[in-house]
């Protein structure tokens, strides 16, 4: 890719147990008390699947924005003041870490309240309480279901696709449907495409990796120049390229050099998103609330 400015090209990817998913999610809503939504804390927006709000209905959403431990705490704070009003509301935490269900749990009895009030005015105190989990793939669904169950009952794993099939989750006073994730089938702009292929809802093997990695440090270089140069060891002038030309700068910076002296992008590219799907780049956030009133995004 030395020298060149690659080609951007559409990324879609909905297989066909999206639609299945789809499709039992709506014949098991009349059977839940309320939807819980996981989105992805660095891009709520671009994890905020447009399919998956009309789902829910009249039902009481809540949004919990998971991996708020990889996400910049500034915006994050603003995320959840956005949010604020919208039913249930929004919750921030980190699923992998113990007990950080609690704050969603919080949120569900509060607003199913009165619910709970008409269970007990009718001797039923002891009925389950059902939510179902919905989300797009690799947001942390089943992770999110585990801590709260207080143990490893749903599929987990770092890649899109695990969870294929819907499955109840008995967890105390509650039964949690894990949905399997699921995307919409287009895509309105390249900028959306490109943060979920960032965080892995998309599978690798679909992507330009070089494309994406560099559409990565063009974000990076607008928002966070001062962790990317401390990460990487860049200077003013690497970091006023575009994205390609700073991913040329970390391979250099990086040694990845082949045959007369050209740089290796493919594989700096491997470690520039190994590094940020790590949160080995610091706290950082891709979208802001801002902006999405603006309707504007960073290309």
């Amino acid at each position: 890719m030395s020298g060149e400015k690659p080609n951007r090209a559409p990324i879609q990817w909905f297989p066909g147990h999206m639609t299945r998913t789809l499709r039992r999610a709506k014949e098991k809503l009349p059977q839940v008390d309320a939807v819980v939504q996981l989105l992805d804390a660095r891009m709520p927006h671009a994890s905020l699947n447009p399919e998956l709000q009309a789902l829910s209905g009249g039902k009481p959403r809540l949004y919990v924005m998971n991996k708020a431990d990889l996400a910049d705490e500034a915006v994050t704070a603003r995320w959840l003041r956005f949010f604020t009003g919208e039913e249930m509301g929004c919750v921030a935490i980190n699923s992998k870490a113990k007990g950080s269900s609690a704050k969603a749990r919080q949120a569900v009895e509060g607003a199913l309240g009165a619910l709970f009030a008409k269970r007990e005015r009718k001797g039923m105190q002891g009925a389950k309480t059902r939510l179902m989990v919905t989300g797009i793939p690799n947001v942390g669904k089943s992770t999110f279901i585990n801590n709260w169950a207080g143990g490893a009952r749903a599929k987990a794993a770092d890649r899109p696709g695990v969870t294929r099939g819907e499955q109840w989750i008995s967890a105390g006073a509650y039964e949690l449907m894990d949905m399997p994730g699921v995307l919409w089938k287009r895509f309105d702009d390249a900028h959306t495409a490109v943060n979920l292929a960032l965080i892995g809802s998309i599978p690798d093997k679909l992507l330009d990796t070089e494309e994406i990695a560099a559409g990565l440090l063009a974000q990076l270089g607008e928002r966070y120049a001062k962790e990317l140069n401390a990460r990487f060891k860049l200077t003013e002038d690497d970091l006023a390229g575009e994205g390609w030309q700073i991913l040329e700068a970390v391979g250099r910076r990086r040694g990845m050099l082949m045959g007369g002296g050209e740089v290796d992008t493919h594989r700096a590219a491997i470690v520039v998103l190994d590094e940020f799907r790590g949160g080995k780049l610091g706290r950082v956030s891709l979208e802001t609330p801002e902006e999405m009133a603006d309707g504007k995004t960073t290309e």
